[in-house]
């Protein structure tokens, strides 16, 4: 009886984007837009955001075990994100690139705007689309702020502005974004993004690949 071999699923035409979870949506959308057959997509979890120390090691392993699997080219779906550079040093380690910029909050506004409108936005709290729909499981239940909501003014009184930074147009997102801004005691504003410069990033990371 022969044996049989087993082998590794041939990637070398694919791009695996590996992606922060909070953005996997938007990945998701930027690949049906430009027709994205060959981008496969994997995330690390949407917490992360909260501890930017577990990024780099967490995809160090998770380059390593993609490149195992077969990858060959690989894109890196998030920005420094807090890591203080450890990122740029776990991409330059495994040759892979990543979106540019300091956090998803300048990528989704572009670069170019938002180096424009930083520092006036210093006192400002960001909102996304998956802020938005992750509103009470990412702040209200966590911070305890659904029970105690006298610790507001201790996590958001350095705050004067909500803005929310909408990657699509979804009343009920918008709804939810604005309730947040009332109950945090913030002013209000919404600016419509798009998936900014996801959209260029992705594309030139699936040119290579392609």
């Amino acid at each position: 009886m022969a044996k049989i071999q087993k082998t590794k699923p041939n990637q070398d035409d694919r791009l695996l984007v590996i992606a922060c979870g909070m953005i996997a949506r938007e990945v998701l959308a930027v690949k049906e837009q430009l027709g994205l057959d060959h981008l496969d997509l994997t995330c690390l979890p949407a917490e992360f955001h909260f501890y930017p120390d577990r990024i780099a090691p967490a995809m160090d392993k998770a380059i390593k075990k993609a490149k195992a699997e077969g990858y060959e080219h690989i894109f890196v779906g998030y920005a420094d994100c807090g890591t203080g550079g450890l990122l740029d040093r776990i991409c330059e380690k495994h040759g892979v690139e990543r979106m540019a910029g300091p956090h998803c909050f300048a990528f989704y506004q572009g670069m170019e705007a938002y180096a424009k409108i930083a520092d006036d936005d210093m006192m400002s709290f960001y909102m996304t689309d998956f802020l938005c729909r992750q509103f009470d499981a990412f702040f209200m239940k966590p911070l305890g702020l659904d029970k105690h909501p006298e610790l507001i003014k201790d996590y958001f009184g350095n705050y004067e502005k909500l803005i929310y930074l909408a990657q699509t147009d979804d009343p009920e997102l918008d709804k939810v974004a604005e309730k947040a801004a009332k109950i945090l005691g913030l002013a209000y504003e919404r600016r419509g993004t798009g998936y900014g410069d996801l959209t260029a990033g992705m594309a030139s990371a699936a040119a290579v690949a392609g």
